[in-house]
């Protein structure tokens, strides 16, 4: 096997040349890859196998289940769009073409979040398109201490989720049920504040740390979703379009504090992309390839792209 690695800042991305496609995913050539790939997560927190000449959702979905991990079959409470492709294999999200989707951990605002994400590039775009990768440990060690210590105090997530009609997703979308019930009963086993609102909506609150240690290595790392939460990562003029839509911050979408409930700076949220634009790793997708992702190591994100582009991903 081949080795290559793509360097920015204190972010490393491994990529894997494994060789023929002949048997890839079985006997003695798939030990051979998912131990190397073992290793390079730990090493790096994110490995490209190249060469793995994925055709399809289905082809994916195999070669994922041969890692051994059981793959997660539901994206309930999760904040962006994305569909279900077959058991276990979602599109990546769902959002125009012409933006970037920022630098975050997957569903770090929640009370569980999958350990590793695999991604599978099954049409690569014209241009653009790619899946940045940062390292969390970096992220986090190039904040000023000012910054870096409000943050550890935790933040605080807000949801106003519609019943039906609104901005933003529905508290149905979000939780794959027409059932108050069903929904109550996952929020109360995610440990999150709610309330029913006279609209037929729902108001949700989930208080997480924004820095946690690394089960892998030991490790702080920066783990959180605050500055994709914050309107000031919309694109463009849409954050003062979206704010002369609604009465009070409370009505927006989605929005977060920090843990005693102060705003976040625009200074502070500066700070936190500057340190992820300096650590970010981008490698264009190739036909086939399929990235992993230690999802506590490293931050992910999409880049702006032109043409057909389709990447499918599961989670473990």
């Amino acid at each position: 096997m081949r080795e290559e690695r793509r360097t920015a800042g204190g972010t490393t991305l491994a990529i894997l040349h494994p060789g023929a496609r002949t048997s890839l995913w079985d006997g003695d050539r798939l030990r051979a890859v998912r131990g190397r790939v073992e290793e390079l997560l730990t090493e790096c927190g994110a490995v490209v196998v190249r060469g793995a000449g994925i055709a399809d959702a289905d082809e994916f979905h195999r070669a994922v289940t041969r890692f051994g991990d059981p793959l997660i079959d539901s994206y309930r409470g999760g904040n962006t769009p994305r569909m279900t492709v077959s058991d276990g294999v979602f599109t990546s999200t769902e959002y125009p073409a012409r933006f970037d989707i920022s630098l975050h951990n997957e569903l770090s605002y929640a009370h569980r979040w999958p350990t590793r994400l695999f991604f599978c590039c099954l049409t690569a775009p014209e241009t653009g398109g790619a899946t940045p990768v940062c390292d969390g440990r970096a992220l986090l060690a190039d904040l000023p201490d000012a910054v870096r210590g409000r943050f550890e105090s935790g933040v605080v997530y807000r949801q106003h989720l519609h019943g039906g009609r609104g901005l933003g997703k529905s508290w149905q979308s979000t939780f794959e049920t027409q059932d108050r019930a069903v929904a109550e009963e996952f929020l109360k086993d995610a440990e999150a504040d709610f309330e029913w609102t006279g609209e037929g909506g729902l108001r949700v609150t989930q208080r997480r740390p924004a820095v946690r240690r690394n089960p892998l290595t030991g490790r702080d790392v920066w783990f959180n979703q605050a500055d994709q939460w914050h309107p000031s990562n919309l694109p463009g003029d849409e954050s003062a379009t979206l704010l002369a839509l609604i009465e009070r911050v409370e009505d927006l979408p989605h929005w977060v504090t920090f843990g005693d409930g102060t705003p976040l700076s625009d200074e502070d949220l500066a700070q936190v992309r500057a340190a992820a634009a300096a650590n970010k790793v981008v490698e264009p997708w190739q036909p086939g390839d399929i990235m992993i992702v230690d999802n506590m190591s490293v931050l992910h994100g999409r880049e702006a792209f032109t043409g057909e582009r389709r990447v499918v991903v599961s989670m473990t």
